[in-house]
């Protein structure tokens, strides 16, 4: 069983947040990387839920924030939809995800956890007027 580490970066390499998930199997797809990841984070948010989101993606009917997103209103988010949302962003290049040196490039790409046990996902962000 393999232990990851997940890991947010701002594009000029300063971390923004870290956590581990252990008990993992030593392959995973980075489809199911980027669903476990999204169910974590939407287990945490939906235990204590509030206005505000700390997540890899935006929640529906919500707004960007400095370091998160704004609900409307405190509520839990339904993680699937989250995992859903997520898997566009990676395809549309919202955010890319390098694996130990090297950048993952398809939701179908395996990674080796026994080799690459940690993950950094970087957020691209829209410039104005561009």
């Amino acid at each position: 069983m393999a232990t990851v580490r997940f890991r947010d970066e701002t594009a000029a390499g300063k971390p923004v947040t870290e956590w581990e998930v252990a008990g993992l199997p030593d392959r995973m797809t980075v489809r199911d990387l980027i669903r476990l990841r999204v169910r974590q984070e939407v287990a945490r948010h939906n235990a204590r839920p509030s206005d505000r989101f700390h997540g890899l993606v935006r929640p529906d009917d919500a707004e960007t924030e400095l370091n998160g997103y704004r609900l409307r209103e405190p509520r839990r988010i339904d993680w699937e939809r989250q995992a859903e949302i997520a898997q566009r962003a990676f395809l549309a290049n919202g955010f890319f995800v390098l694996a130990g040196d090297r950048q993952v490039e398809d939701l179908d790409d395996v990674v080796d956890l026994t080799v690459d046990p940690h993950l950094v996902f970087i957020k691209l962000v829209a410039l104005v007027g561009g």
